[in-house]
């Protein structure tokens, strides 16, 4: 690429769609990146006995995050302000997939059948 005024090459920092060295280079460091906050935690607590009550803190770290997404999502607008009533259709579906997994505890049921819900409500609503 060159200046039409001066005729003088122009390097640019974005890289070209064609240039394989960046996205392998890139692919390299992402691939590191993933792998690094998995690994070490793995590599530290193999051989440590890890207390019971940090076990049982633990179980209910998955459902806490799950659980602040979905109603983070459902009850907050795109200006981040609380709207109680504003996705009537997707409080169903969450209504749904609470009685699901209460009763199958299993969150793949639960999914299965969140979005079965949130479908069929759709269709209605």
């Amino acid at each position: 690429m060159s200046d039409l005024l001066t005729g003088m090459p122009v390097l640019s920092l974005v890289p070209s769609h064609h240039n394989l060295t960046y996205h392998l280079i890139v692919i390299v460091i992402a691939a590191i990146a993933a792998f690094i906050p998995r690994y070490f935690p793995m590599r530290f607590f193999t051989n440590r006995k890890i207390p019971l009550w940090f076990n049982e803190w633990m179980k209910y770290v998955p459902v806490s995050l799950f659980t602040a997404l979905v109603v983070k999502s459902i009850f907050m607008s795109k200006t981040y302000a609380f709207v109680p009533f504003g996705h009537v259709s997707q409080i169903l579906a969450a209504v749904i997939v609470m009685i699901v997994a209460y009763f199958t505890r299993s969150m793949a049921v639960s999914v299965i059948g969140g979005l079965a819900a949130a479908w069929l409500i759709s269709l209605v609503i």
